[in-house]
């Protein structure tokens, strides 16, 4: 006789073995929006571990990276070496990158505090060489995030130049990091 516990044990093995068959989701690329159809990136103001606090505005004249996480995210973590190498590759060039967390409001925590004691060890642990912000309740609304990953490209003049939901297609983004680079900003 089959008990409880074996018929979710059986049940769990079921389903790693199909997780573990499933095909890898194809690379997410994206298209460069032309200038004039660019739409201004919304306006944030966001916290580090330290509590320093980053405003997208800061970031004006540079091309950002910003991407949305989450610590128990495995597209995102897979991600996350590719923003490294790019953060090395470009940042005297002018690329920002900048993760903003959502482990606050995608793992139901209280508060930002709960948030970073689940991110901190995480970056210290992956050594991010890029700065980490903890999202709140309306730069998610206003980002519309419903998926994760979820990457922007933003131009110098604080425009949405690229959107990717899901896993990017490293060598897609980091030509249209290039090509943003290039470009005047008038």
């Amino acid at each position: 006789m089959k008990t409880k516990s074996t018929n979710v044990f059986i049940a769990a093995l079921l389903l790693c073995a199909a997780s573990a068959a499933a095909a890898e989701p194809p690379a997410i690329r994206a298209a460069l929006q032309p200038g004039p159809d660019r739409k201004p990136a919304p306006a944030f103001r966001l916290g580090n571990a330290d509590g320093k606090k980053t405003e997208l505005s800061d970031l004006r004249g540079k091309v950002v990276l910003l991407d949305f996480w989450a610590t128990e995210c495995g597209g995102c973590v897979r991600e996350i070496p590719w923003f490294m190498d790019l953060a090395r590759a470009y940042e005297k060039k002018g690329l920002a990158v900048r993760g903003v967390s959502v482990d606050v409001m995608y793992e139901d925590l209280k508060d930002s505090r709960e948030g970073w004691a689940r991110v901190k060890p995480f970056v210290q642990t992956h050594r991010l060489n890029y700065p980490v912000l903890m999202a709140d309740d309306a730069v998610t609304k206003s980002f519309d995030i419903k998926a994760l990953p979820l990457t922007y490209l933003i131009d110098k003049r604080g425009r949405i130049a690229a959107t990717y939901i899901g896993i990017v297609d490293k060598e897609n983004l980091e030509a249209n990091i290039q090509a943003v680079l290039n470009e005047r900003s008038r």
